[in-house]
């Protein structure tokens, strides 16, 4: 073989190297690499969950409190809520790129497991982790509602905003919160669907996903909580609202959005997929969460 061709299928090799790395992942490597982390949350101590738990409660208040500073300092006008919107992002940043845990974050991971093993102790596990994780997250906003209630966290004149997007958690029939909750379900876990291969793009793919669930006013069971039971501590609402105008119907909505909308279509394209796919799918999610490992960036 000449020099010249053997210089040209050394290339040739390097090239097709680099355009196997430049391929966009399969849907079967996406839900590979989720159902591993899965696995994973279904095995922690139950402890660890809950003070994880608690922390996302904690840090979802910075949304509101991100929403009402944007409010107040922007000139009010009919385009306030799409610069307001933004500060709803600050939270799920903070939970996401902070590995806490996010109840409706578990409607998505552990589902792809309990869909893929179908044994009712894994069932049992996901129940048990969605109890743990959905009373901390509550616990830790009840927590953050009462200190911006009750002691002198921001300026005075803060607070007309916060009563403002407070109230806007409330007013609307069950069914109405029960719809729009289903989409926040659902955007919340394919943006959980696009974290594991998104790299750099991470933080612009939760920004953009949250931005539209705040600017649509999709209620969130966690993120919307806050302002809800802000509501509740300033008795501009009784806890009876609470629960049964919000919290119920967006429970409901979230995890049937997160649930169906996702993890089931998502997890019925990768059923059906050839076993070759598969063999790959996992070759390739064990090497992407091998460098995940290494460079410290998980979802």
């Amino acid at each position: 073989m000449s020099q010249d061709a053997s210089t040209k299928q050394v290339v040739n090799s390097h090239e097709k190297r680099d355009a196997k790395r430049r391929e966009a992942p399969s849907a079967a490597v996406v839900y590979e690499a989720i159902r591993a982390e899965a696995e994973t949350e279904l095995t922690r101590p139950m402890i660890g969950l809950g003070w994880s738990a608690l922390a996302a409660g904690l840090s979802m208040g910075f949304s509101l409190i991100a929403q009402a500073l944007l409010y107040s300092y922007t000139p009010d006008a009919e385009w306030t809520p799409i610069v307001s919107s933004f500060g709803y992002s600050i939270g799920f940043l903070f939970v996401i790129l902070g590995r806490q845990q996010l109840f409706t974050e578990n409607t998505l991971t552990p589902v792809l497991e309990v869909l893929r093993v179908r044994s009712m102790s894994v069932v049992g596990k996901t129940l048990n982790l969605w109890l743990v994780v959905l009373l901390c997250n509550m616990v830790g906003v009840a927590i953050f509602a009462f200190a911006l209630s009750y002691f002198d966290v921001l300026d005075p004149k803060i607070d007309e905003a916060l009563k403002t997007i407070s109230t806007r958690e409330y007013g609307h029939p069950f069914g109405t919160v029960f719809v729009r909750a289903i989409f926040a379900g659902w955007l919340v876990a394919l943006m959980l669907w696009l974290m594991p291969f998104a790299e750099s793009a991470r933080v612009g793919v939760i920004i953009l996903v949250s931005y539209v669930i705040g600017l649509a006013h999709f209620p969130h069971i966690i993120a919307g909580s806050v302002a809800a039971i802000y509501a509740v501590f300033n008795s501009s609402h009784s806890f009876l609202e609470f629960l049964f105008g919000f919290f119920t119907p967006t429970l409901l909505g979230n995890t049937i959005g997160g649930v169906m909308m996702v993890a089931a279509v998502n997890y019925a394209q990768v059923a059906y997929s050839s076993n070759g796919d598969k063999e790959k799918s996992n070759a390739e999610a064990s090497s992407s969460g091998n460098k995940r490992s290494s460079d410290g960036s998980s979802l």
